[in-house]
Formats: structure tokens, C-alpha cells, sequence
């Protein structure tokens, strides 16, 4: 409301505000695309549109790469209506006719699904996205879409990472581009190094037509909302720390890290050992079995 009302009052630097937010976006995006060979020529991207803030604009910057892009592919937005009550089921359609952009909804009662299979005070997130995931992984084969692209952004990516260590004791974050479970399709998500606080801008400057999730943004105590909450208070007290943590996912030491199962522990030795030492090595007594 407030950006939206200066931009009103002062036309010029709304404006400025508005192409330097668009110029930023476009930047991080490019990097993100190039850094991880997300297009190929001839592609049909699937942009995986919700009527959020994050997907809005993951559709108006891969809409802008089509025009720019030095090689050409193909995008059309889809949207799952899950036939949440109240679901404003005309603006989507609405703003996309308007926009020229190609586009399909798909409409499945995965809603009164999710509210049958959750368990009275458990988040319907678990339920809901697998859901979700099947149907838009199956549309995506049935339009022959090369790439799925999501709306998930460096936020998500740190939020994600924190979730797993804090409650899954697992060092595992959002990859930029990943192959499905079932190896028919790949994801990729363009918004991977922008900030969720820079996408808000950009949705204030472009007032999209926001349709809120009431399936589980109305939720409360949610894990990922109480991580969400701690990463606006790091920005707060130590600005830059998100960023860093984002950046830290992509500048992985392994031999730092304690996985056996991706670094070759047991095989370590110094440069400077002879053949014969190492032989010796290999057939030493196991110390589990020394009593």
C-alpha cells in the first residue's frame, strides 16, 4: 500500500523504482538460468502458476527472457484449481487472456481430499503437495512441457535447509534443477537467487491480482512459518546473514562435512607415505573389534 501510493504521488520515481526492481530480478534470473543450464532450445516450459506473489513473477520474467533470449522456447502458464471454497476461479483465466499468455487450468477436488486424509490439527502440506505434484507432473508429460518451472525462491532454499537440519537431522536444501522422483520431468526454479523481499516489491510495483491460499496460508504453527519468522529477524539484526547461508548451499566442502557415504574417509592418507605404509594401513585392526 505504501510503495503503490508513493509511486502514485510521484509518477517519475515510481517508476525508477519500479525498472530498477525489474532490472534486478532480470539479473539474478539470468545468472540463475545460466549458472544452471536451465533452457535448451526448443524447450516448452510449464510455469507453474498459484495466483501468488512468487509465481506471478516467475511468469513476467521468463515471459520477458522469451522476448530476449538469444534462443527461443515456449512458455504456457497452468494453474491447478483445487476447488478450495471461495476460490475466485475467474481472475486467473481473466488476467492471462488479458496478458496473451497461453495457458491451461486444470481443475481437481484435491481439497476435499486433503481435508479427508489429514488428521485433525496436522498441516494438510504433506497431503496437498503430493497431490498437487502428481497432477502438474502428469499435465506436464500430456502437453509434452520440457521443463516444469517453480516459483520457489532463495528463501525458500534457506528456509528448506533449516527445516531438514532442525527436524530431519539431514543437510539438505532446494536444488536450482532437479529430475522428478519418477524421471519424467525436470524442475527448475529461475527465482533461486532472489530474495523473497525483492519478489515483494516487484508484486507491489506490478499489483498483480493476489489470490490468497486459505488451504494452508491460514494455518497456524507452522515449522516453515516459525523458520520464515526467524530469517525477518536475521535481516533485521544481521543483515546479509540469509544471503550468506543461500550462497552457502551452492559452496559445498564435502571433506568438511561427515557423509561417508559421499566422501572416501576411511581411504585418506597423507601424500607423503610410501606403498608399503599404506599396505600396513589397509590391514589394521578394525578398533570396534578390540576388546
Amino acid at each position: 500500500m505504501g510503495l503503490h501510493s508513493s509511486s502514485i504521488s510521484d509518477p517519475r520515481k515510481g517508476q525508477y523504482e519500479k525498472n530498477k526492481c525489474h532490472k534486478k530480478l532480470r539479473r539474478l534470473v539470468g545468472e540463475a538460468l545460466t549458472d544452471y543450464a536451465m533452457l535448451e532450445k526448443g524447450d516448452k516450459v510449464m510455469v507453474c502458476l498459484s495466483g501468488g506473489k512468487d509465481s506471478y513473477t516467475l511468469l513476467d520474467l521468463m515471459l520477458s527472457f522469451q522476448k530476449h533470449a538469444p534462443i527461443n522456447f515456449e512458455v504456457v502458464a497452468v494453474n491447478l484449481d483445487q476447488k478450495q471454497p471461495g476460490f475466485p476461479e475467474e481472475i486467473l483465466p481473466e488476467y492471462l487472456d488479458k496478458m496473451g499468455v497461453a495457458h491451461d487450468i486444470i481443475e481437481q477436488d484435491t481439497y476435499s481430499i486433503v481435508k479427508r486424509l489429514t488428521p485433525e490439527g496436522k498441516t494438510t502440506c504433506p497431503v496437498c503437495s503430493r497431490l498437487r505434484r502428481g497432477i502438474l507432473y502428469n499435465h506436464a508429460q500430456k502437453i509434452g512441457a520440457t521443463k516444469i518451472a517453480l516459483g520457489h525462491h532463495a528463501d525458500d532454499v534457506v528456509e528448506t535447509l533449516l527445516l531438514n537440519m532442525f527436524y530431519g537431522a539431514k543437510l539438505k536444501a532446494m536444488p536450482a534443477k532437479l529430475r522428478s522422483d519418477d524421471g519424467r520431468n525436470i524442475l527448475i526454479r529461475p527465482l533461486y537467487y532472489c530474495r523473497e523481499s525483492l519478489i515483494s516489491q516487484w508484486s507491489d510495483h506490478a499489483q498483480y491480482p493476489i489470490i490468497p491460499c486459505n488451504l494452508c496460508g491460514s494455518q497456524d504453527n507452522l515449522q516453515r512459518q516459525v523458520i520464515k519468522e526467524m530469517l525477518v529477524g536475521w535481516d533485521e539484526s544481521n543483515p546479509g546473514r540469509v544471503e550468506n547461508i543461500a550462497r552457502s548451499v551452492n559452496s559445498v566442502t564435502l571433506s568438511h562435512l561427515g557423509d561417508r557415504r559421499h566422501y572416501d574417509f576411511e581411504g585418506l592418507v597423507a601424500e607423503n607415505r610410501g606403498v608399503e605404509a599404506i599396505e600396513v594401513e589397509k590391514r589394521r585392526i578394525d578398533i570396534t573389534e578390540v576388546r
